[in-house]
């Protein structure tokens, strides 16, 4: 994993929002341990506080498990939970930020498509 930190929004978070991103593209695999603690906070130079509390956010968000004596795991169903989870974001969120942006530009849906056909290299 490579970090660069932002000051948009605590460190914890931003350690969040990477692992599930990784669990999200496949990178970590349900089933698999999350690196120690110890390791990440090591590597990072970041608070060992700040990664348990990273961790313990995806444990609430029920991605990941503590297994006594052995680490964090990511638990099966994680990958699809996040999916939908980012993609119900997406939709509720994100969608209406952009549709509010356009209006404020007076981007048209027309250009919205040609931009987003450009982009996909259409």
């Amino acid at each position: 994993m490579t970090m660069n930190w932002n000051d948009d929004q605590p460190i914890y978070r931003q350690l969040r929002e990477k692992i599930a991103a990784l669990i999200l593209s496949g990178a970590i695999k349900e089933g698999e341990p999350l690196p120690s603690v110890r390791q990440v906070s090591s590597d990072y130079q970041i608070n060992h506080i700040t990664v348990s509390k990273a961790y313990q956010e995806l444990v609430d968000m029920g991605l990941v498990e503590a297994r006594r004596g052995m680490g964090m795991y990511v638990l099966d169903g994680a990958q699809q939970k996040l999916h939908s989870t980012e993609k119900e974001k997406f939709i509720s969120t994100e969608i209406p930020a952009l549709l509010l942006r356009m209006r404020q530009l007076g981007v048209s849906k027309k250009e919205l498509i040609a931009a987003l056909q450009a982009v996909q290299g259409e």
